[in-house]
């Protein structure tokens, strides 16, 4: 069997290793347009500072990517975060204010953490702690992380904490962003338990009876420890993987023009010539998916233009340590958008992880853009970098000229999970379902992160191969 794997990213990386697995006789021709494999993923080294250009981490809460690492060696690679630091800060004003012990997005397992932050006022805080005094929205249908969060937690908890919280991690526009295929945990706990609060407590209650647990309840506090990173950056778990590929060929700035179908094969016309394939397993963006599939099903290809996409850029800074004031005792900080500063996040790479700058510097890693805040990034490089850089000056007493300084940007890079992604999402299973010898996979459609990216691309390798049995 002869398949054709149409991206390079992870998504496709992991869809041609779990290919190679199941079945070493399946003939695999991966198709990348660009001059390396990764996609996003991808490391640069500027003398002892290590730069990641997207995400430098992942969780092991989602299994799909440390299961991996282990399949091909390469969990020994892995380092934890440091366990000196493990907290994050929100901004309120010019200051730094620690995130709530014990809270992880919207659950709090420490309520007196709560009563005393002072990223709240006071009535901000009783309108919090009512949260379990709301009653539930019982019907089943989504809703957007706005509705959710003021519904349940009021509007100032949602404007401080929660909003700046969730958006560093979907850069989303938070009056869109589907509770359903983002947070469905707590519209869950709300439908079963009446309340976020009520189901925290509900979980301290049971304690370790694991028959009485419920796979509603969120794990309690930001856990650090589950975040793993490459020692030597992600370009050398992509180099590790490849590697480990078999009966693969890699075919570099190989432009896929078009794909059609003919009876029980497919076509595919790229910059490199025209081959015919078995199956075809596509993993770049749904947008290019789109493009690629209009000819085979124009219904498919509708329903895959309708996934929007918002652009970022990263800003990586190296300081020297003394020309930072602030102590640096943590991962990094969130920005409400009320604060109406020009960076949405920054992480404190060489803080979170061991070998990413030279000793006595430190690398700061700020986000801009967004789907909130898109005009930024008609910037120049030289003009972000001076924005990024007047609010670390106020936030973090920054002072003097950088050791380093770089601008990565991710335009119509990030999927926007908008409310009824999750039924979106289904209508296209739908019809690649309906279609022989044909898979999807990627960050698109069920979850961003690097573990659902593999997850996808795996069970989209699996479903091929069942649909040859």
């Amino acid at each position: 069997m002869k398949v054709a794997i149409v991206g390079g990213g992870i998504t496709g990386l992991a869809a041609a290793h779990r290919l190679n697995e199941l079945d070493p006789t399946v003939d695999v021709h991966l198709f990348e347009s660009s001059d390396r494999l990764g996609g996003v993923l991808r490391t640069e080294r500027s003398g002892d500072f290590l730069l990641e250009h997207s995400a430098d981490m992942f969780t092991t809460k989602d299994t799909a990517a440390i299961e991996l690492c282990k399949r091909i060696g390469f969990e020994d690679e892995l380092i934890q975060t440091n366990g000196k630091f493990q907290r994050a800060f929100i901004v309120k004003g010019n200051s730094l204010v620690p995130v709530p012990k014990g809270l992880n997005l919207m659950s709090p397992s420490n309520l007196d953490a709560i009563r005393e932050t002072t990223l709240l006022s006071s009535a901000g805080k009783k309108r919090f702690l009512d949260e379990v005094n709301v009653p539930p929205k019982l019907e089943n249908q989504d809703d957007s992380l706005y509705e959710f969060a003021t519904r349940r937690f009021g509007a100032e908890a949602y404007d401080k904490i929660i909003q700046p919280l969730v958006g560093g991690i979907y850069t989303a526009d938070p009056k869109k962003l589907s509770m359903q295929a983002t947070l469905n945990q707590y519209l869950d706990m709300e439908r079963r338990h009446g309340s976020v609060i009520g189901a925290m407590a509900r979980q301290k209650k049971v304690g370790e009876n694991d028959s009485l647990k419920s796979d509603a309840v969120v794990t309690s506090g930001a856990r650090y420890n589950l975040f793993l990173a490459p020692r030597n950056g992600m370009a050398a778990w992509i180099a590790a993987l490849q590697s480990r590929l078999t009966n693969t060929t890699i075919q570099l700035n190989s432009f896929v023009r078009s794909i059609s179908s003919e009876g029980a094969s497919w076509r595919l016309q790229s910059s490199s010539g025209e081959s015919e394939f078995d199956r075809v397993l596509i993993s770049t963006p749904a947008s290019i998916a789109a493009k690629l599939l209009c000819d085979v099903d124009q219904e498919l290809s509708r329903q895959l233009q309708t996934i929007c996409y918002a652009s970022s850029a990263i800003v990586v800074h190296g300081f020297s340590r003394e020309s930072v004031e602030d102590s640096l005792e943590g991962f990094g900080f969130v920005v409400p958008l009320s604060e109406s500063r020009n960076i949405l996040a920054a992480s404190f790479s060489s803080v979170k992880y061991a070998g990413r700058s030279p000793d006595e510097s430190v690398l700061i890693r700020s986000f801009v853009g967004g789907a909130c805040q898109p005009e930024l990034l008609e910037q120049t490089d030289a003009s972000i970098c001076d924005m990024v850089k007047e609010d670390l000056a106020d936030l973090l007493g920054v002072k003097g000229a950088p050791q380093l300084e770089s601008v990565v940007r991710w335009t119509e890079s990030m999927p926007q999970y908008h409310v009824g992604h999750t039924d979106l999402v289904a209508q296209i299973e739908s019809s690649v379902a309906s279609i022989n010898h044909l898979a999807i996979a990627g960050k698109s459609y069920k979850g961003v992160g690097i573990p659902a990216c593999v997850q996808s691309g795996e069970s989209a390798a699996e479903s091929l191969l069942d649909s040859a049995r």
